[in-house]
């Protein structure tokens, strides 16, 4: 008995320890957990402070690594919500912050939408519970709620559209501390300006249904709030020293800007071309804009805030200005007009706050869009016209002396110059527009400026604006019909100040003791004057000039002539860059104006220039162009920026059919033809001082002479060895220098690069065949080898190689139908052996490279490879040679130049396809050649390759630029037709396919989802997105259906289920019409009748899901 009373209680006993054990295992476990999630916050502050604070590279790179880890595992959802309870660093709340954003953004795996409630909610909280918070925390956690509400504006939960509620979410800030009402301000601008901007990782059709949604929803009433509250602060004595009632304010006029920056009609304007821009504001909104009030809100409060604020003001001001014409009537229109020119005098009356250079550069833009916006006959019918236009000339003369103070606003108060002057032939009112009293001014205040700035400049040691070419080039652009405007008074005043400065220079020159600063001033004086007067000339308008303004024209023209005259004969002492470049600049405008096939030669400018200089036609002033092209050549050979621009000026005279006939019979044209050596034009001479890259404008002087030679050439080889024989002692020297192992290489190269631009330029001018026949005859076979020479030895060197491919690539182009042999003639044969030789000497040794850093992969690698892909293309599709034969004949020609290119497209990541816009054209434009003629090498590819090009040609398919996305349709188009085709042969009882044909069908049948994928994606540009390549995208979808008609079926039926109940049945509708009379083949006459069908099918679509808001799900899906 006892015994087993003992064995129970043994056993009870062990039972009890076993729970306890259990228990305390548990509670251990718990504790472990805890420790381990305190240890890993620990861990994780310590990341965030390297990774924020840190000055060492590598640590930094190191925390980087393991935060994205972190960012990537599994728990990271719950690790956030830790770290913003327990984080005890400003740093490790940010972390927390942008991982959640991250976590809420992604397109794959999604979180479910009571968790981003859930986030929301938890956002909100926080924020209201912890108003102190460090400002960039703060931010960050405001734009995660913009985030989750933007990501989540469809998304519903028992028929109620649970991210709407902004408002009443902010409301509860906006009624608590002047904290709580700042986040509440800054969250509603977050989220404004986060509905506003376009998300590239999600399509570009949500985006604008979310905006849409939102501009008619919410966006007025969060607008009308931000004004009422700022009626409301206007109305108190506030404390702007006060930080926090000064950044409520702030956060204010943020809001009011962003409801007012809104793309509401999802144009995207581009904010490069601002002044031009036009507020398309809803109709909805028009009571805010009828009402003065609003207007005069703004006006009253740029005069009540200190300059820290009134920057932000005015820039809500330029965006009122701007609002669309058609938001008003003629009389509204009329009315508001008269209240903002109100605003604006009473700016130019108290100008006290204009000196603070934000206020100022804002003042600008917003004078800038009065023109822009509305019409001169609408301006001067405004009851204070005669006072604003004369205050805002005042202020432009006055800005415009002021020159050195915010150059970068003159732009706009030249541009409103501009406008009013290009206006007044057009005004129709009986008003007076008072401009012919005014304009004057404006010009003389420029030049005077202009001129007085050159002293100035030179005696403080400050920044020439004449050296930024683009900045001066823009004014003198607007200058140009500011100037044309009172013509004869502008054309007084070039004369008058050209007269003065030429003459004190011509005294200081004849001087012996004037000072070289005098001369440097004098010089900085005529340069402007050069730019101007071109400029002036270059406004010329046909319709709008007179006889008695070309004769000005001619003044203005002898004067700077005769000044060039006077500085080329004191080239060989010395010269001025700035002054060079600017009589380029008067060469380029007279021209584009005085000379070409449309001008009228019995302009009264050409009696001028025959009385005063004794020029009497064109050809005489065709004349001392080609004489100012050869003295610079000469003098400035060795200055890059004044050579190229001669060239180009060259180059341009060298494309007008009748001046080219002109210029040919010059004896200055024909000393050029005959003698282009180094020892006439030192730019051709080979410099170990200069770049190999500053060749380049070689290329543009030969394709001037080559059109030159051109004219009279005709069949004539004499002629034409005679031209080429500086070019071919260059070959030869280069050829000696190879021959023998110990050489000069640095010689060698500039030599050889040289050459092929200069052979280069001449191949691109000849485009006809007889004249290219001679260069090619020339060129093939006897130097053909040393391009490969130099493409074995310097292939790691772009410098030298690129040109050296550029021109083989300008070779085999055959532009204009040059490239025609004879029947009997193997050269096309011939010359396509040298093409692949090339490419593939240069593929498989630039492949040996192995990893190039990320900022050089470009100039090193994919340039050269962009050009042989441009190379293979040309050759590939310019029908001179017949590439069946090679496979006939056993030669591997081609085969290798096919390989090499698959060699180099693999060891390319996607990325890169489609991240360098040259390298994208030459490879979509190759594989467009090699879908449509060389199929058959496609589909004998092994999977991995195949696979490799399906996904380039889905990627490029959604590409932003329009010829990559044609490419793409075009290849797959060739791809499907083929699938199709073989398909079609296999149900029919044909020969038995080639084994490449079996192949690639079976990696089409084993990868379903690549074709499915690129149907789904080409459904979804042509319902959901601004396609506009339709015809092109049309091509292949129909290949894309009949090979997947069960896979169309369902995304069609998923399309329809996602649209709202009473729209289905139109939906359905739509897809039934899309295949109606459509056959199961792809004749060209099936495919222009699907085609005109898509047409249809789109238009419909898209009428039926303008007021659908359900169309962004069946988006997702497809995405």
């Amino acid at each position: 008995m006892r015994t087993t009373e003992f064995r129970a209680a043994t056993s009870r006993g062990a039972v009890v320890s076993l729970h306890t054990h259990k228990r305390r295992s548990e509670r251990c476990m718990k504790w472990r957990k805890m420790a381990d999630h305190v240890q890993g916050l620990a861990q994780l502050e310590i990341l965030c402070k390297q990774l924020y604070e840190t000055t060492d590279t590598a640590v930094r790179h190191q925390a980087e690594k393991a935060l994205v880890e972190f960012t990537n595992s599994p728990d990271c959802l719950s690790k956030c919500q830790l770290l913003l309870e327990r984080g005890s660093s400003s740093y490790s709340q940010l972390l927390a912050a942008t991982c959640l954003s991250k976590l809420v953004s992604r397109t794959s795996n999604p979180l479910p939408l009571e968790q981003r409630i859930d986030i929301r909610n938890y956002v909100l909280n926080y924020l209201a519970t912890r108003p102190k918070l460090a400002a960039f925390v703060t931010q960050a956690l405001i734009q995660l709620y913009a985030r989750i509400t933007k990501l989540g504006w469809f998304d519903c939960q028992k028929d109620d559209y649970v991210f709407r509620n902004v408002i009443a979410d902010v409301t509860r800030f906006l009624q608590d501390s002047v904290e709580h009402c700042i986040i509440g301000v800054t969250i509603l601008s977050q989220l404004t300006n986060e509905i506003n901007q376009a998300d590239t990782t999600h399509p570009l059709t949500k985006h604008r249904k979310i905006a849409s949604s939102f501009r008619d929803s919410s966006l007025f009433d969060i607008f009308t709030l931000s004004c009422n509250l700022l009626k409301q602060a206007s109305g108190k004595n506030l404390n702007l020293n006060d930080e926090s009632q000064h950044g409520l304010l702030m956060q204010l006029l943020k809001l009011s800007y962003n409801c007012l920056n809104f793309d509401f009609i999802g144009t995207s304007t581009d904010e490069s071309s601002d002044d031009l821009c036009t507020v398309q504001i809803p109709t909805s909104w028009r009571s805010a804009f009828l009402d003065s009030s609003t207007l005069q809100l703004f006006f009253n409060l740029y005069h009540s805030l200190p300059p820290s604020l009134s920057p932000l003001v005015l820039s809500c001001l330029v965006q009122i200005a701007s609002v669309r014409r058609s938001l008003f009537n003629n009389a509204e229109r009329a009315k508001f007009l008269s209240h903002l020119v109100d605003g604006v005098k009473r700016i130019l009356a108290n100008p006290q706050c204009l000196p603070d250079p934000n206020n100022y550069h804002e003042f600008c833009r917003l004078l800038a869009r009065l023109k822009s916006n509305y019409q001169l006959g609408e301006l001067v019918k405004v009851e204070n016209y005669p006072e604003v236009i004369r205050l805002i000339a005042n202020f432009t003369v006055t800005s415009l002396q002021h020159w050195e103070f915010a150059p970068n606003s003159v732009h706009y108060l030249l541009s409103l110059w501009q406008r009013l002057a290009a206006s007044v032939p057009y005004v129709k009112a009986t008003e007076p527009h008072l401009l012919e009293t005014y304009t004057p001014e404006v010009t003389k205040a420029y030049i005077t400026s202009r001129l007085e700035s050159v002293h100035v400049i030179l005696r403080d040691g400050l920044e020439d604006p004449l050296d930024d070419a683009g900045l001066v080039q823009q004014q003198l652009d607007q200058l140009s019909t500011i100037g044309r405007c009172e013509y004869e008074k502008t054309c007084a005043l070039l004369v008058q100040l050209f007269d003065q400065a030429a003459q004190t220079y011509q005294e200081l020159l004849q001087s012996t003791n004037s000072s070289a600063a005098d001369v440097t001033v004098q010089e900085g004086r005529l340069t402007w004057l050069v730019y101007i007067i071109g400029a002036v000339i270059g406004g010329r308008v046909s319709f709008a000039s007179t006889d008695e303004q070309d004769a000005m024209d001619g003044e203005l023209v002898c004067r700077v002539l005769q000044l060039m005259n006077l500085t080329d004969s004191r080239l060989a002492q010395a010269g001025n860059e700035r002054l060079e470049l600017a009589m380029l600049s008067f060469f380029e405008q007279f021209r584009k104006i005085y000379i070409g096939d449309q001008v009228q030669k019995s302009s009264k400018l050409y009696r001028r220039l025959s009385e005063v200089l004794g020029l009497n036609d064109e050809t005489m002033v065709l004349s001392v162009f080609i004489g100012k092209i050869i003295t610079n050549l000469k003098y400035w050979g060795q200055c890059e920026p004044i050579t190229s621009k001669t060239l180009q000026l060259l180059n341009d005279l060298s494309l007008g059919y009748s001046s080219v006939r002109k210029l040919v019979k010059l004896s200055a044209v024909q000393f050029m033809l005959n003698n282009h050596t180094s020892e006439h034009f030192s730019f051709l001479g080979v410099n170990n001082q200069s770049n190999l890259s500053d060749m380049r404008c070689r290329t543009t002087f030969y394709t001037a002479l080559g059109r030159l030679l051109m004219v009279d050439l005709g069949e004539d080889e004499d002629q034409f060895e005679q031209f080429m024989l500086p070019l071919t002692a260059a070959f030869e020297a280069v050829a000696q220098m190879l021959s023998t192992n110990t050489f000069n290489e640095q010689e060698a190269k500039r030599t050889l690069v040289g050459l092929v631009r200069d052979l280069r330029g001449i191949a691109f001018a000849f485009n006809a065949k007889t004249s290219f026949m001679m260069l090619f005859d020339w060129i093939y076979p006897t130097y053909m080898p040393i391009l490969q020479r130099a493409i074995e030895l310097w292939y790691h060197d772009p410098a030298c190689t690129t040109p050296v491919l550029k021109l083989m690539a300008e070779l085999v182009h055959n532009r204009s139908q040059r490239l025609q042999f004879d029947v009997s003639s193997p050269n096309g044969i011939l010359l396509f052996r040298e093409t692949s030789k090339m490419i593939t000497t240069y593929g498989n040794r630039i492949l040996t490279l192995g990893e190039v850093p990320k900022d050089q992969v470009y100039g090193v690698k994919l340039k050269g490879v962009s050009v042989c892909f441009a190379m293979l293309k040309a050759v590939l599709s310019g029908n001179y040679v017949n590439f069946g034969v090679f496979r006939l004949y056993g030669d591997d020609a081609l085969d290798n130049a096919l390989q090499t290119f698959i060699k180099l497209l693999l060891s390319i990541p996607h990325s890169d396809l489609l991240d360098y816009p040259k390298l994208s054209q030459s490879f979509y434009s190759l594989l467009e050649v090699l879908t449509q003629d060389h199929m058959n090498f496609i589909a004998s590819l092994e999977p991995h390759v195949v696979m490799y090009i399906l996904s380039s040609i889905s990627e490029g398919l959604t590409a932003l630029d329009t010829m990559v996305c044609t490419g793409c349709c075009s290849s797959l188009d060739h791809i499907v037709t083929y699938l199709f085709k073989q398909l079609s042969r296999s149900t029919k009882k044909r020969p038995a396919p080639m084994a490449t044909d079996d192949r690639f069908l079976h990696i089409m049948q084993q990868h379903p989802e690549m074709i499915q994928q690129m149907l789904s994606t080409v459904l979804n540009i042509i319902i959901f997105e601004d396609c506009r390549n339709q015809w092109s995208m049309s091509r292949p979808l129909l290949g894309l259906i009949l090979l997947n008609e069960k896979y169309f079926a369902d995304l069609r039926n998923s399309i329809v289920s996602s649209q709202p109940p009473e729209k289905q049945q139109a939906m359905h509708l739509c897809f039934e019409n899309l295949m109606e009379g459509i056959e199961r083949n792809l004749l060209t006459k099936n495919r222009d009748r699907f085609t005109q069908n898509l047409s249809v099918f789109r238009r419909e679509v898209n009428d039926s899901m303008k007021n659908s808001t359900y169309g962004v799900n069946s988006n997702d899906m497809m995405s």
